[in-house]
C-alpha cells in the first residue's frame, strides 16, 4: 500500500469515525434475526381489554405485549382486526395495530417506533415514526421500516441514518 492510499484510507475512516453516519433515502436490511412462523398462535397479555363483535375489533390497552413464536411485540394499545368472510368476523387474526412506544423484538434484533401493523396473513410488519432498529451494537433510524416476516429481509425509509460500530475498543 503506497502512502497516499495509507493517507486516503485513514482519512475514510477519521472522516465515519467523525461524522458517526451514513445518510441514505433508502436502505434494504438483513434480518435473520427477524425471520419469524406467523403461523404460531397469538398470545395477548394487557391490563384491559374491549371487544366490539359488530365490527370484529378488539381493543387491549395497558402494557400490551403480544406473542408469537420467539416474537414480541409491546406497546401501550393494540388493536387486533379480525379476518372476515361474507361480512363476517372469522375467528382468525388479520392484523394487529400498535400504537404508542412500540418495541418489536426478536431475537437479538429489536425495533421502536410510535406505529405498527403486523399483517399475520401477509407476514409482514410495518412500523412508522421514528423508527430505530438496533442489530447487535449497529444501529439504523428512519421514518418507515417494513419487514417480510418470511424472508427475514427487511427495508428502511425516510432519510435513512446508520452508525457502524468497527472493530476497536470503546
Amino acid at each position: 500500500m503506497t502512502v497516499f492510499s495509507k493517507f486516503a484510507a485513514i482519512a475514510a475512516v477519521a472522516l465515519v469515525m467523525i461524522t458517526g453516519t451514513a445518510n441514505a433515502q433508502g436502505a434494504s436490511v438483513a434480518f435473520g434475526g427477524l425471520k419469524h412462523d406467523a403461523s404460531l398462535p397469538v398470545e395477548i397479555t394487557a391490563d384491559e381489554l374491549s371487544v366490539d363483535q359488530a365490527t370484529g375489533r378488539a381493543v387491549f390497552t395497558g402494557n400490551v405485549v403480544a406473542g408469537q413464536g420467539e416474537m414480541r411485540l409491546s406497546a401501550s394499545r393494540v388493536q387486533v382486526q379480525y379476518a372476515t368472510q361474507n361480512g363476517q368476523p372469522t375467528g382468525d387474526i388479520d392484523q394487529l395495530i400498535a400504537t404508542g412506544s412500540v418495541t418489536l423484538v426478536n431475537g437479538a434484533e429489536a425495533a421502536e417506533s410510535e406505529k405498527a401493523v403486523y399483517s399475520v396473513s401477509g407476514a409482514e410488519i410495518v412500523m412508522t415514526g421514528n423508527v430505530i432498529l438496533t442489530q447487535g451494537v449497529n444501529a439504523l433510524s428512519g421514518e418507515k421500516l417494513t419487514v417480510d416476516l418470511k424472508s427475514g429481509s427487511g427495508r428502511m425509509s425516510g432519510r435513512v441514518r446508520t452508525i457502524f460500530r468497527t472493530g476497536g475498543s470503546e
